[in-house]
């Protein structure tokens, strides 16, 4: 993507918003339409959507920041930006409670915002010493609280399942050794002492525990499994659902997500004697634009660095009736 395609953040820097073509050639933005992005954070996607038609869009994100610095994007598109501050768990409920359902399609642009990024105090990043929060809310417990209070196992669990960090039991027990811990710097210098250092063109040794600790603390897969299917309930039939991810975890549970809705499930064998799980199942609620994910063009990768893991989902809601929460697999979350 080139600059001249990219937004401008309230505070005037440049905040490109990942896969932006691609989402939009997914949702069809149409005039009349009401679009739903709920992970507002620069606003990036909001504005590609209200330049793409004369339609109206709800911005939605947990974190009160970003509301607040998206309240310069909502002047300059009166009455057609609306802007609400909460998970996108809940999306059905929070934009049904303002009438504006059913919708004719939503953004998702999942993990941590560049400005959450970009601001130390926040604590997401080891590039910038600053608090153990990364609380994307300001609700719960910070990740400060985490690291210094929780056991040895539950440190190398949460280390090992949301980091797929291979040396999890080693910066478990790094940690407990380390703390108390309140500052990002302090805990990337015991976790690279930990996992030892990292081969040329690898990344920091770091990442992988930083990823864990902000996928706990903010529960990310647990509200994802609620997004989509608040998301199921919230499309009117023809909507369309993009979701971009940035990391296995997030496109693996997304994957599972449309493959299930969609009725692409493995049929059981001829030769077995259990029954089809697929033939159990209700009627698909969703129908999928791509075989498999989409990816960021090189020129894209070149100009913006958090493209190049990015994985773009899609589908068209069919009119079949919502799922049950009772059906479905569960692809796990953090904390409750």
């Amino acid at each position: 993507m080139t600059p001249a395609a990219a937004a401008v953040t309230p505070h005037g820097d440049l905040h490109i918003p990942v896969l932006r073509d691609a989402v939009l050639e997914a949702l069809e933005p149409a005039d009349g339409g009401v679009y739903l992005d709920a992970t507002f954070g620069g606003g990036g996607y909001s504005e590609a959507i209200l330049q793409a038609a004369d339609c109206t869009v709800w911005g939605l994100d947990r974190d009160p920041e970003a509301i607040a610095r998206g309240q310069a994007l909502a002047h300059r598109y009166p009455g057609r930006l609306h802007l609400v501050e909460g998970r996108f768990g809940n999306l059905d409920s929070l934009i049904g409670d303002r009438g504006a359902l059913p919708l004719d399609g939503i953004a998702f642009d999942l993990g941590v915002s560049s400005p959450q990024l970009d601001v130390a105090e926040r604590g997401f990043s080891f590039r910038f010493d600053g608090p153990l929060d990364m609380r994307m809310g300001r609700d719960g417990a910070s990740a400060a609280d985490v690291v210094n209070t929780l056991d040895e196992d539950s440190l190398a669990r949460i280390v090992r399942d949301y980091g797929e960090e291979k040396k999890s039991r080693r910066v478990a027990r790094a940690i407990l050794a380390a703390r108390p811990l309140h500052r990002t710097g302090e805990l990337a210098e015991v976790v690279r002492q930990a996992v030892g250092p990292a081969k040329a063109h690898q990344i920091d040794p770091a990442t992988r525990t930083f990823q864990a600790l902000r996928i706990y603390v903010n529960d990310e897969l647990g509200e994802l499994q609620r997004g989509l299917r608040a998301a199921e309930r919230a499309l009117k039939p023809g909507g369309r659902l993009a979701v971009v991810c940035f990391h296995s975890l997030e496109d693996r549970a997304v994957k599972q997500f449309l493959r299930e809705r969609s009725g692409d499930l493995p049929r059981a064998s001829r030769h077995s004697p259990a029954a089809d799980p697929a033939s159990t199942l209700p009627q698909p609620t969703f129908r999928t634009l791509y075989r498999s994910a989409r990816k960021p063009r090189l020129e894209e990768a070149e100009d913006n660095p958090r493209a190049r893991s990015a994985r773009l989902r899609a589908a068209e809601r069919t009119a079949a009736p919502s799922w049950p929460d009772t059906y479905g697999a569960e692809f796990g979350g953090g904390h409750a």
